[in-house]
């Protein structure tokens, strides 16, 4: 999927905007020499600083659009769609660029998922004609509280939260390029392959488009003989849908202080992995939830298991943790393993193949953590806002619905002739909106489920709430907050007992290297690494000496290893080309010294409908 802006250029590599990052690099080039240089990447040490790059061409080609979109997910693609459609059913040209940093539209895609279409039916009220994939409609839902040896099973009423008849169990990544391939058909220009990694601006401050990624930088952050500067593209309005935590977006968040008047967002970890299963125990239509072992009553988290119809006896099966844990010898990655070997888990893998592995951050923080979704030139939409149902475990239509709002008032905008050249418009509609939608709605009466597990009975007393929810109907007349953010919670390891966890069995559990084999990840090793250190020394000094190196556990990719030196101390090293882009690293390191920006282009994994 491409339009024509990017056909003669080849693929781009890494770049973030730089400004505030550089500033809290207190050494210079000189003083980065004398140490291991983990971090090369020029967000951190400063191109102008490097003789390298002093006779490198900088300059830039600049194109326009009318409006640009970061990020073919489901509320970006949903944006794109509906602003085509509401163009020609008035009769006007607008173009619409979508840029998306994977190789493909939907390889970066990991849901569950269980798909609510209230949002599809608004957007393409005949999407069966259409063929969308769709495939398994929900027939059987199940709840249950896991013991080491035991299962309690807790009836699903209708509803509640995770009552899902009349919902769909889908791969979303395949629903993903589905849209891709309708937002195309409208005259959508996509440009996968393209990351951006830069917010442009207006001289008043406002935002006049996004800048791609550059392409040919060397591992140490010379230049290659290859190097070409990204393209500007710049909009009448940027609409920003990178998805949980990303990175462009928490960029805005301070340049704008867009949570000034909320609170910070909290997240979990969702681990998820594919499988093919013996037929007789396989049963499509069929979802399965738990909670309980085996994590204890202070980690939040559960499983699923959703049975797939797609030709293939299939099954999903994941696990996802909070990440306001506090032991930092607890890894996601393991619980997930531990979990499969469960006595009434574990037999409906036997025998069976996996066949894809992946993971993904998810936004937990509900309505008290959602930004203020507009800014002079551009808006959030979609898990870039926090959008996410957390008890009903979904955020796919929410998503979607919020980019039929934005994409509804930016062609009011627009049409009207609101925008400008020369200054970026912001559209105040678009969150009044959004507020008055059953979007909201919904997400506003479960707002105490996740922030009531903060009690001294954890993970029960969200179940406790989600009850007094159904009760209530969501009309409680308090709203609760969230404690500290994620990566405060971590206690020293000194005050925490060490997890032992049980080898891999290869049958039903493995081990971390091997499952990373099969999310299909890549990245061209000679580049600088994308997760980079605002201090290289930190990672020793503070995360080693004081939390005993929780990121070498709660990554779900094996990317950071700490490695003995030859004078017997300690080093991180970072092997970035496993990264599977969840961005766990960048919530919860305890130091908050990494910062994830996009690697070289297309680069990640490359999950095929995950």
């Amino acid at each position: 999927m491409a339009g024509n802006l990017f056909r003669l250029r080849p693929g781009l590599a890494s770049r973030c905007m730089s400004r505030d990052w550089s500033k809290l690099w207190r050494g210079n080039c000189s003083q980065v020499e004398k140490q291991s240089k983990i971090t090369t990447h020029y967000s951190i040490i400063p191109r102008n600083t490097d003789k390298r790059w002093k006779e490198i061409d900088m300059e830039r080609v600049a194109d326009e659009a009318d409006v640009v979109i970061v990020g073919a997910g489901p509320a970006g693609l949903t944006t794109a769609i509906k602003l085509k459609q509401l163009a020609d059913q008035n009769g006007k040209e607008l173009r619409v660029c979508v840029v998306e940093k994977a190789s493909e539209i939907g390889a970066h895609t990991l849901s569950g998922a269980c798909l609510e279409p209230r949002a599809l039916d608004e957007l393409f009220p005949d999407w069966k004609q259409m063929n969308a994939p769709l495939h398994t409609p929900v027939k059987e839902d199940h709840f249950a509280f896991l013991t080491k040896q035991g299962r309690f099973s807790i009836p699903v009423i209708p509803g509640t939260p995770i009552y899902n008849h009349g919902n769909y169990i889908v791969r979303l990544g395949n629903f993903v390029r589905w849209l891709g391939e309708q937002a195309e058909e409208l005259g959508v220009e996509i440009y996968p392959g393209y990351a951006a990694s830069e917010v442009l601006y207006h001289s008043d401050g406002s935002v006049k488009g996004i800048a791609t990624n550059d392409v040919g930088i060397q591992k140490d952050g010379a230049p290659k003989p290859t190097f070409e500067r990204g393209m500007e593209l710049h909009a009448k309005l940027t609409v920003f849908a990178e998805g949980c935590h990303g990175h462009l977006a928490k960029m805005l968040m301070k340049q704008f202080d867009l949570r000034r008047d909320c609170q910070h967002q909290t997240y979990g970890i969702g681990i998820k992995e594919l499988w093919e299963v013996n037929p007789e125990k396989w049963r499509p239509g069929r979802i399965e939830h738990t909670f309980g072992w085996p994590l204890d009553r202070s980690v939040y988290g559960g499983s699923f298991l959703y049975h797939l119809n797609e030709g293939s006896p299939m099954i999903a099966v994941g696990f996802v943790v909070g990440l306001d844990y506090s032991n930092p010898y607890l890894s996601p990655f393991q619980e997930f393993q531990r979990f499969k070997q469960h006595p009434t888990v574990r037999p409906i893998f036997e025998g069976g193949k996996r066949i894809a592995y992946g993971a993904r951050a998810l936004n937990e923080g509900g309505v008290q953590s959602v930004p203020k979704l507009t800014f002079p030139g551009g808006l959030l939409i979609g898990c870039s806002s926090g959008f996410m149902n957390v008890p009903k475990l979904k955020g796919t239509h929410t998503a979607m619905k919020s980019g039929i709002i934005a994409a509804e008032c930016a062609f009011d905008a627009i049409a009207n002739d609101m925008a400008s050249s020369d200054t970026g418009i912001e559209i105040d509609s678009y969150e009044t909106r959004f507020k008055e939608s059953w979007a909201w709605k919904e997400l506003y009466a479960v707002r105490n489920i996740r922030p009531s597990c903060h009690t001294f009975l954890g993970m029960y007393g969200g179940i406790f709430a989600g009850a007094l929810n159904f009760i209530s109907k969501g009309y409680e007349p308090w709203t609760l907050k969230h404690k500290t953010p994620d990566h405060v919670s971590l206690k020293p390891s000194s005050e925490c007992k060490k997890i032992e966890y049980p080898k891999p069995d290869n049958e039903v559990s493995f081990d971390l290297l091997s499952s990373v084999a099969l999310s299909g990840t890549n990245h061209e090793h000679d580049q600088p690494a994308h997760l980079t250190l605002r201090n290289d020394d930190v990672p020793v000094s503070h995360n080693l000496t004081i939390f005993d190196g929780p990121e070498q556990r709660f990554c779900p990719a094996g990317v950071y290893e700490f490695v003995q030196n030859e004078d017997g101390g300690s080093r991180l090293q970072i092997n970035a080309q496993n990264c599977v882009h969840c961005k766990t690293c960048d919530i919860k390191d305890p130091s908050q010294n990494i910062n994830w920006v996009v690697p070289e282009n297309g680069g990640g994994p490359a999950y095929n409908g995950m």
